[in-house]
This record gives structure tokens, sequence and C-alpha cells, in this order.
């Protein structure tokens, strides 16, 4: 590999998750007062013949972009984006009906993380992002994902209100989450089935083009003073919510 072209995984959940997810990795370089969860990561390394460098803490704590490298970074090949077809082909080689996440300009790496890593354990076949004004698959997301991200594929286009038509075309419902929806998210029956759930912007929530183009609007209710929700938390809450009536429907 050639070394301009890697890219750090910071953090030992992280770097445990992209060797259990067989991530092409060059090296692995452990912090001399390392402490904790490393054995697990030594003996995976040693195992696919990864070299593993001790390092001063210092030179750790620099090279680390976010500061919470616990002592552990890995060179890996940098993480590859999917294509829309590859995520069409996730639920029919399983047999379930399809469920994606289409995040329409978060631009945010924090809540990019924590979507990727409440989409992939609520079961999610894969996250569509925009190529514009939208966050990328960045050392920061992996670290927040906690690793989800090695699991999950992650497709990235150059216009979401096309690929929406694609899945439309497909039999996929979507679904948006907006506060001016026109039903309660607990609908029933609204997010069942073969579904893509599309979670707006961070401040400026769907655009129109999207939000035109979508099957139907959900809003959660607010009975507080706060009238919105941070956006992977209105993420977490209609992903589960659909994997709640998926579960349902298939009892």
């Amino acid at each position: 590999m050639d070394e301009q072209t890697l890219a750090k995984i910071e953090g030992r959940n992280p770097v445990l998750e992209a060797l259990r997810a067989g991530r092409p990795i060059h090296k692995i370089m452990i912090s001399k007062n390392a402490k904790g969860a490393v054995r697990e990561i030594i003996a995976l390394a040693r195992a696919k013949n990864i070299p593993i460098q001790e390092v001063d803490p210092t030179f750790i704590q620099n090279l680390s972009e976010g500061k919470t490298s616990q002592g552990i970074i890995a060179m890996a090949a940098a993480k590859e984006y999917a294509n829309l077809d590859d995520l069409l082909d996730i639920p029919e080689k399983r047999r379930e009906e399809p469920f994606f996440v289409i995040l329409d300009g978060i631009e945010d790496p924090q809540n990019l993380g924590s979507i990727v890593r409440t989409a992939e354990a609520a079961g999610v076949h894969g996250i569509i992002l925009g190529k514009h004004r939208a966050a990328g698959l960045t050392e920061a997301v992996g670290k927040v994902s906690a690793g989800a991200l090695e699991y999950l594929p992650v497709a990235r286009v150059t216009n979401i209100s096309q690929t929406i038509e694609v899945l439309q075309k497909k039999g996929v419902w979507v679904v948006g989450a907006d506060p001016e929806g026109e039903s309660m998210f607990h609908s029933p029956n609204r997010v069942n089935g073969a579904v893509a759930l599309v979670i707006g912007s961070e401040g400026k929530g769907l655009t129109r083009l999207v939000k035109d183009k979508c099957d139907f609007i959900l809003s959660l209710p607010m009975m507080g003073r706060i009238q919105s929700l941070n956006a992977s938390a209105a993420a977490a809450v209609f992903i589960y919510e659909t994997l709640r009536q998926r579960l349902q429907t298939s009892l």
C-alpha cells in the first residue's frame, strides 16, 4: 500500500472491528503504555501477519486527529464507497425486505458516525449519502461509529432525488422525517416492508426537492419547549421504530 493513500483508524474498538471485518491493514501502532483490550488486537494482527509497532505515547498523541486514539492507531486502506447496485443486492441475497437510510445533507461527522452505528445495530442494509454538502467517510466518522463502519456499506450518489426514484421503481417506500410530517412516526404500517428512511440536515432538514420525492413524510411528537432533535437522535428513533414494525410484521 502507498503510505499516502492510507487512512488512520483510531481507538481500540474501531481497530478491533477493522481486523475482524478483514479490512486491509498496513500496520498497527500501539503506545508503550497502552492498557486494556490490546491483547486481542495483537493476537488478531499477528494471526493476519500485520506488523505491530510499539511507539512512544507522544508519537501516538501527535498522530491522532481526534486525540481519542486510546493509544492505538491502525494504518489501513481507505474505506471504499459501495454503489447503489451493491446495496440493492444485499437484501435480495438475504431474502429480506430492503431497509435503507438516506442522509440528505448531513455535514457533521459526529452525527454521521452515530447514525452509522445505530443503523448497523438495527440491521439496516446500507446508507446512501449525497456527494455535495455532506460529510464523507473520514477517520472521525469511523471512530464515532465504534467499528460499525466496517460492516455497513455506504453509497455516495450524485443526485439523491434521482436515487429515490430508482428505489421507488424497485418497490421501496421512501419515508421522509420532517417536523411538518402529515403523520406521526409510529403510525401503523408506515415503515414496515421495503423502506428507505430519509433524514435531513442538522439545520435545514429535508431539501424541498427530496421532500417532494418522498412517498410520505412522518414527524416526531415534540412535547417540550424544544421543537427539534439532533439529526442522529431523530434518526435513531425512526430507525428503531422501523425495526419494531418490521419485527412485529414478521411474527
